[in-house]
């Protein structure tokens, strides 16, 4: 048995891309900036050394996501990682990435940026996916056991 689940949080890198294939299935690709501690031998301070980590997420929520998204949100996603080849100029290629279920926003979205006071959507913190595994919808608080 194998398990292919992935569970990071970090920084877009760059603004999310969106296009359709000729299908019209919409298509987000983004960047990932997970940092990682490690101590520096020579000086014995812990530094970050970031990895850089390209997902992609289908579908309309695909293209729903992408209106609150800029570079440098902070999210947490949930996923299955991918591994794709491909042969580009007589190179081969190859290419490791996360594909998308599960997003959460952690820092305010650009849909908020420029507005103050109350009233306003507010999209930090919240998680967007759909329900999984024949579930009827998000999990309650008391659901949680811990």
């Amino acid at each position: 048995m194998s398990i292919n689940r992935v569970n990071v949080s970090g920084n877009l890198t760059r603004d999310p891309q969106v296009r359709s294939t000729q299908s019209g299935t919409t298509i987000l690709t983004l960047g990932l900036a997970v940092n990682d501690r490690r101590k520096n031998p020579q000086t014995g301070e812990w530094e970050d050394h970031p990895n850089f980590v390209d997902c992609v997420m289908y579908g309309k929520r695909a293209e729903s996501v992408s209106r609150y998204l800029t570079k440098g949100a902070k999210v947490a996603i949930e996923g299955k990682l991918r591994y794709s080849t491909w042969e580009k100029d007589g190179q081969k290629r190859s290419k490791l990435e996360v594909v998308v279920e599960e997003i959460e926003f952690l820092s305010q979205s650009k849909a908020d940026s420029g507005h103050s006071g109350a009233g306003r959507d507010n999209y930090s913190g919240e998680s967007y996916g759909g329900p999984r595994n024949g579930s009827q919808g998000a999990y309650e608080y008391e659901d949680i056991p811990f």
